[in-house]
């Protein structure tokens, strides 16, 4: 492997990741490698705020826009691709950037070997949900995996969803599978993360909302319709517009809806971030300090 450096460049949404990435690419002489677990199907770039075509025409990018929503795709398959994507990228250094928080420390750390799902097991589990609701689905899980249940979010469809498969496709415990054992890697990661006051991102988050409404966002919802019980799209921005298409809430009521659930699950980012005692925390704004400190982490 040539790659002697992984640069990661993370932060919560809306925060300003996109723009300071591009001029660290452009710097470095390298690509980007997109760790938003989003932007990679092609469908919906306006609602996971993908890179534009002028910006990938600026810097090449892996990972965006290369999958359909009906295609399964999870954060140990990222964590393959990378590592076989950075067996091949030139140079020694590499970038990537991202919010997805379990994508990067898969590729930071490893994640551990879970089995992929059949497809008829995760639609049967989908009707469920949508049929019996998500209590019944935790009372399973309870009853299947007593470990795992005392410690997920049973508020959180798509974890409670996802031990469940894997409980029924292999006939064990989806705790079996979570060793946490950290993965060694053949290179040095520099881990930035980029972060605003409090005040700053929440008026960034509720103009993005805005901008992305104004640019074609319900359209896009209603173009995906069809594919709203995927777990692709289940996700902030999508959930409340397919409310709204529903009939179940305003246009107005929508708007504030995603505003507040993508403040929020900014706060679950960061929580998560702050987990990480070798990240190094910088505003946006901090240009040349950033770049600064990759120069001298480069040389170190």
């Amino acid at each position: 492997m040539n790659i002697k450096k992984l640069i990661v460049v993370t932060g919560p949404t809306g925060v300003g990741k996109t723009e300071l990435t591009l001029q660290i690419a452009e710097l470095l002489g390298t690509s980007i490698i997109n760790a938003d677990s989003r932007q990679l199907f092609r469908e919906i770039p306006i609602g996971t705020a993908a890179p534009t075509d002028e910006q990938m025409r600026r810097v090449k990018h892996y990972f965006v826009g290369t999958h359909g929503l009906d295609d399964y795709y999870s954060a140990s398959m990222f964590e393959q691709d990378v590592m076989s994507l950075l067996e091949n990228l030139p140079g020694d250094v590499a970038l990537l950037s991202g919010g997805s928080m379990m994508y990067i420390d898969a590729v930071c750390q490893g994640i551990d070997d879970i089995p992929t799902v059949r497809n008829e097991i995760r639609q049967e589990l989908i009707h469920r949900l949508e049929t019996e609701g998500l209590p019944q689905l935790v009372d399973e899980l309870e009853r299947l995996d007593p470990d795992y249940c005392r410690v997920v979010d049973r508020n959180n469809p798509r974890r409670v969803l996802h031990a469940l498969e894997i409980c029924r496709q292999t006939g064990r415990t989806y705790s079996s599978f979570r060793t946490n054992i950290v993965k060694r890697r053949p290179f040095d990661i520099v881990k930035i993360v980029l972060n605003r006051e409090r005040e700053e991102l929440y008026e960034r988050i509720n103009q993005r909302v805005v901008d992305m409404l104004a640019t074609g966002m319900v359209d896009e919802a209603l173009r995906v319709y069809a594919f709203r019980s995927n777990n692709s799209l289940n996700t902030v921005g999508y959930k409340e517009l397919f409310d709204y298409l529903d009939g179940l809430a305003t246009f107005q009521e929508t708007v504030l809806r995603i505003q507040s659930n993508t403040r929020r699950y900014a706060r679950k980012q960061i929580t998560w971030l702050r987990r990480d005692e070798r990240a190094v925390w910088f505003h946006p704004d901090k240009t040349e300090e950033i770049l600064n400190y990759i120069g001298a982490r480069q040389r170190g």
